[in-house]
């Protein structure tokens, strides 16, 4: 297994500098990371540097809490693309979803459109953290039949984030087609590894060169 490809490299606390930013690029450079998710403000740059690697320009929309309106998270979704991402990482519309609405359906297949028309791939954070277990299979369900890419546990700003649990859950519910991206909290190697073995297919975390330094102590 190459841990590196599961790993997406994430900087999105509110305070990011611009020397974060190349330290991240840089660190991406050296373990050949999956990806690097940044906020959108960084998009431009980042792809700029990573241009000429194999490493996904990652950014979110409707971050953290999805309240935007839908016109609005389409036209972030179209400005990150202008601007180099290759993949977008989308807040659902938790107060529709906890409304009892069909809306957040109707969003992420408008905003699956925008992705796929430009061959770009829509991963869409459903927070599990506000979810219970029939829940999750419902959100799981929503996403699959809107037509993203990949379901996302979490932002990092709710209670709590990725649980092998709930990924488990999800992977149960999902096909292999769909990806799974846990993210919020991966802090260790053996949380790392749990939450891969239970179905992610990549790992959001800020903690991802320390994810690497231990792997390779334990495979030299």
């Amino acid at each position: 297994m190459k841990l590196n490809r599961y790993i997406e490299s994430t900087l999105l606390k509110p305070t990011v500098t611009e020397r974060e930013i190349e330290g991240l690029i840089q660190d991406a450079q050296e373990h050949q990371f999956i990806g690097v998710c940044v906020p959108p403000f960084w998009v431009k740059k980042v792809k700029r540097e990573l241009q000429e690697e194999d490493i996904q320009v990652v950014t979110v929309i409707g971050f953290p809490f999805g309240y935007e309106a839908t016109e609005t998270k389409v036209a972030e979704a179209k400005i990150a693309i202008q601007a180099g991402a290759d993949e977008l990482d989308m807040v659902w519309s938790q107060t529709a979803l906890h409304s009892g609405m069909s809306w957040p359906k109707i969003e992420i297949a408008q905003l699956a459109k925008v992705c796929h028309e430009q061959e770009r791939i829509l991963k869409v954070i459903i927070e599990t953290a506000y979810l219970s277990p029939a829940q999750i299979r419902e959100a799981c369900l929503i996403c699959q039949d809107a037509g993203a890419d990949f379901v996302k546990t979490s932002t990092g700003y709710a209670p709590c984030g990725a649980r092998v649990e709930d990924v488990a859950l999800m992977r149960q519910v999902l096909p292999s087609t769909l990806g799974i991206k846990a993210s919020g909290g991966i802090k260790t190697l053996e949380q790392a590894l749990a939450l891969i073995q239970a179905g992610a297919d990549r790992l959001g975390t800020s903690s991802g060169t320390a994810l690497m330094e231990a792997w390779r102590k334990e495979n030299p």
